[in-house]
């Protein structure tokens, strides 16, 4: 218990002094207005779900650090028409201007991305095929003929690289079941025609990438 609280403690004073340093005059000064504005926005809430540096570790809120900037915007977008639902971030992109969400893409897709070991790396490989050639016996197409074969993405898709592999496979479950509607139709399609241990493989695979 006191190991657990002192991890707490350290782990606590590292985001205040992340946050102290993000804010700091001196650096703000120096940078563009919306800029400043982005990091100040960022140390206010959004860091409390995703990390600091864009490297949430929760299965529930996904990593940002190096996603594409006008995809981020979008989702920012999709949350506050309602389009895309979820409580916590409706109220959190209640007030934001579209310049806000556009400099918010810009300061995650600056930060370094995320990646991990595979936790295991048979599946994985089962992953790395799904995602590279699909499944030609149910009709899935490959992963890669939209989202790149780096799983980088683009400006209207989402940069899969290193995602956290629980949050990829509760998206893919949402596109499933309509769910989620901000995206392109196509992935409906391509959802409702993965099994679940195709889900999980892939996500495997794209979290070590």
């Amino acid at each position: 218990m006191i190991a657990t609280a002192r991890s707490a403690a350290r782990r606590l004073g590292a985001l205040l002094a992340a946050a102290s340093l993000a804010l700091s005059p001196a650096l703000l000064w120096a940078q563009p207005a919306d800029e400043v504005r982005a990091q100040r926005i960022h140390m206010n809430s959004c860091f409390i779900c995703h990390g600091v540096q864009g490297e949430s570790t929760s299965e529930i809120f996904p990593r940002l650090a190096g996603q594409n900037a006008e995809y981020i915007a979008a989702q920012l977008r999709a949350y506050q028409t309602g389009q895309r639902q979820h409580a916590a971030m409706a109220n959190a992109v209640a007030r934001l201007t579209p310049e806000e969400m556009m400099a918010l893409g810009r300061l995650y897709a600056a930060m370094p991305p995320m990646t991990q070991p595979a936790r295991d790396p048979p599946l994985a490989a089962v992953g790395f095929y799904i995602y590279h050639h699909g499944n030609r016996f149910s009709g899935l197409p490959s992963c890669a003929s939209c989202h790149g074969a780096d799983a980088g993405g683009a400006a209207t898709l989402p940069r899969l690289a290193g995602q956290i592999p629980e949050y990829l496979v509760h998206s893919l479950k949402q596109f499933n079941t309509r769910q989620r509607t901000d995206a392109n139709l196509a992935m409906h399609m391509v959802a409702e025609r993965m099994t679940e241990l195709e889900m999980v493989a892939v996500a495997e695979y794209l979290s070590a990438r």
